[in-house]
């Protein structure tokens, strides 16, 4: 079987590594000159179901749960589990009760604790929420690591190709997010920064709470650090923002004052594909398969999702019934 993949950003490499791993051969098309410029060049990269869930509906953990293991199965080592880190300066400690009342799996942390697990958060925070069954990854390196991989595959690379030039395929599966043209997405803009700074070392996603500005930390390599995220209802690609780079950079400074003398060393903008529920949705249509409405959480989803893609390639009936399966839990929750 001959398959298109439209688009290679998380959601198109992961479904075009289900369906090689199943023996269809693969063709993925991508409009840019190569890997990244997209929404998910632009990820946290935090693989957290269980945080996630404080503000995402029940689907969102159920589908994300697995996401490590795959990640680590296709890519051993891209993923580091270390859990994540919730903290709350003691003015806003009433954050992480509300926090905690939304979501499981973890375990409240006192001061102590978290010097443990963090020394360089040591005596800035009276207690915290861990979530020791949660794990992140740098996007880049594992987007490509699994290009990598996939050429090894067989799977055939076109960049700078429009999807529409392409044909003779059995089946094709549109990965292409906003660029779908789908009427009932909206896009929600999301802007970070990455830092760098010798001057703190973290071992694992930190999200400090806050009732206006909400921030996560996700440290990369070499004491770089990925300070995120803005969601602004917009499908504005444009710069970053005065407003959002200063609240983001006052609220890495509240997590730790060294930040302060950090370097800017980039600055991004991803607009990433939402349905009007803010959850994801694989669904056939004519000759194809269409991916969509992961929002903010490609990294974490993006598997599930290729998964039942590949299911509605390969298995038609039964992918039908996993597709409703989905659907009666998003009206459910």
């Amino acid at each position: 079987m001959r398959v298109l993949v439209k688009g290679a950003g998380v959601a198109g490499l992961t479904a075009a590594f289900e369906l090689a791993a199943r023996g269809a051969a693969v063709t993925v098309a991508e409009i840019r000159s190569g890997l990244g410029g997209n929404a998910s060049w632009f990820a946290g990269g935090m693989l957290a179901p269980w945080c996630e869930r404080e503000s995402a509906e029940q689907p969102v953990l159920d589908l994300g749960r697995g996401a490590a293991e795959w990640w680590d199965q296709v890519l051993p080592g891209q993923a580091t589990r270390a859990g994540t880190l919730v903290v709350a300066t003691p003015r806003d400690a009433g954050e992480l009760d509300r926090f905690a009342s939304r979501t499981s799996s973890y375990c409240w942390i006192d001061e102590e604790e978290i010097a443990r697990l963090e020394p360089d958060l040591a005596g800035r925070f009276r207690r915290g929420l861990f979530f020791a069954g949660e794990a992140h990854l740098d996007p880049r390196t594992a987007m490509a690591a699994l290009h990598e991989k996939l050429v090894a595959m067989g799977v055939d690379f076109r960049f700078a190709t429009d999807a529409r030039q392409l044909s003779g395929f059995d089946r094709e599966i549109d990965c292409m997010g906003m660029a779908a043209g789908d009427e009932r997405l909206r896009g929600v803009r999301g802007e970070m920064l990455i830092l760098h700074t010798p001057d703190i070392s973290l071992s694992r996603s930190v999200r400090l709470l806050h009732p206006r500005f909400p921030l996560y930390v996700v440290p990369r390599p070499d004491h770089r650090f990925m300070a995120g995220a803005t969601m602004i209802e917009s499908d504005d690609s444009g710069p970053v923002t005065v407003r959002s780079m200063m609240e983001l950079l006052s609220a890495a400074c509240a997590l730790h004052p060294a930040f302060g003398e950090a370097g800017i060393v980039e600055t991004g903008v991803g607009v990433r594909p939402a349905f009007s529920d803010n959850l994801p949705r694989v669904e056939a249509c004519g000759n194809g398969v269409a991916i969509n409405g992961l929002y903010r959480h490609g990294f974490l989803l993006a598997p599930a999702m290729a998964r039942l893609a590949a299911d509605l390639v390969f298995d038609h009936d039964k992918s039908k019934e996993l597709a409703h399966d989905t659907d009666r839990q998003r009206r459910s929750a």
